[in-house]
């Protein structure tokens, strides 16, 4: 006996048995099988000791994420310079505690954080077909989409209030500076771009004069931001939201970023050109995913250990 169409059941069987298990190794194994990029970038002032920059994003946290707790609770081993935070710390309105405690150790370093759209909301069901469609359209977020209704407002405030407590500087549309080692680091942050919160005019004027090093950081890397910031003159960018693509394919990499920036830099490091000056660019592929798309393929979760060197 065969199976409609022409394909024989024995066929169609070793097919959804093939799918199954890339199902569950993307879900089972791959979405927890966290790790760590190190990557170095020569932004710091001739004769500068490097600094060791621990940057996280796109946690999702989920009531019981056991595993990935333990694993940001340990990068406190890293003995980070600081932390900078990229967003989308939740995905579950009742995640904050359990994000407190992943974050708790590395939350003893000096740290600069920016939130992201599931920061503020609830994720939402959504067929994962429809990032394709969307990048076919040229829509993402908010650009050319509807606004979203109906959704779960999550604690944010609650968030920022502990992160502030810990002395970590809220970058959500605003300047702030670190001091480390008679270094002054001055950051510039937007909210994120993904729901049209970026306000670029309340931060504009680029570097700060007297810091040995500004940066600057961005939850959604789209690239009106990338643009002006790079303008500016900021010799580094900071981002997270693309998760690396999630569902890559193996040799080839990313289909979609979920926002404009093309595939190629959709993880790691790369460069950005506005106006005739050329940042660097470091996209973190994040640890997490949306709560109801727990799955990953060919793009581990991962947070970065970034070492920022003297300038050639």
């Amino acid at each position: 006996m065969r199976a409609r169409y022409g394909i024989p059941l024995k066929t169609t069987a070793a097919i959804t048995a093939i799918g199954a298990a890339g199902i569950a190794y993307a879900a089972g194994f791959e979405a927890r099988s966290f790790r760590l990029r190190r990557v170095s970038v020569p932004v710091l002032p001739r004769g500068t000791r490097p600094l060791r920059v621990l940057q996280v994003s796109d946690i999702h946290m989920v009531g019981g994420q056991r595993k990935k707790r333990a694993w940001l609770q340990s990068l406190a081993g890293l003995r980070p310079d600081f932390v900078v935070n990229t967003g989308d710390n939740l995905s579950d309105p009742e995640g904050v505690p359990e994000v407190l405690d992943a974050l708790g150790p590395l939350m003893d370093f000096p740290g600069v954080y920016v939130f992201g759209s599931n920061d503020y909301y609830g994720p939402k069901l959504r067929n994962p077909a429809r990032y394709l469609l969307e990048k076919a359209q040229g829509k993402h977020g908010l650009n050319g989409n509807a606004p979203a209704v109906g959704v779960v407002h999550n604690p944010w405030e609650e968030l920022r209030d502990a992160f502030d407590t810990a002395g970590w500087v809220g970058l959500n549309n605003a300047r702030g500076l670190l001091k480390l080692d008679g270094l002054e680091l001055a950051f510039t942050g937007l909210d994120d771009p993904h729901i049209k919160r970026d306000r670029y005019a309340k931060v504009d004027g680029g570097p700060e004069a007297d810091a040995d090093l500004s940066i600057a950081v961005v939850h959604a890397p789209y690239l009106r931001s990338l643009d002006a910031f790079t303008a500016d003159g900021y010799p580094l960018i900071l981002a997270g939201h693309t998760h690396g693509g999630q569902l890559c394919i193996p040799f080839y990499g990313a289909l979609v970023t979920n926002c404009d920036l093309d595939t190629d830099r959709v993880k790691g490091l790369s460069t950005h050109e506005a106006a005739g000056n050329r940042a660097y660019l470091h996209v973190s592929a994040g640890c997490g995913t949306n709560r109801y798309t727990p799955v990953r393929f060919a793009c581990p979760p991962e947070a970065t250990l970034l070492t920022l060197t003297a300038r050639g």
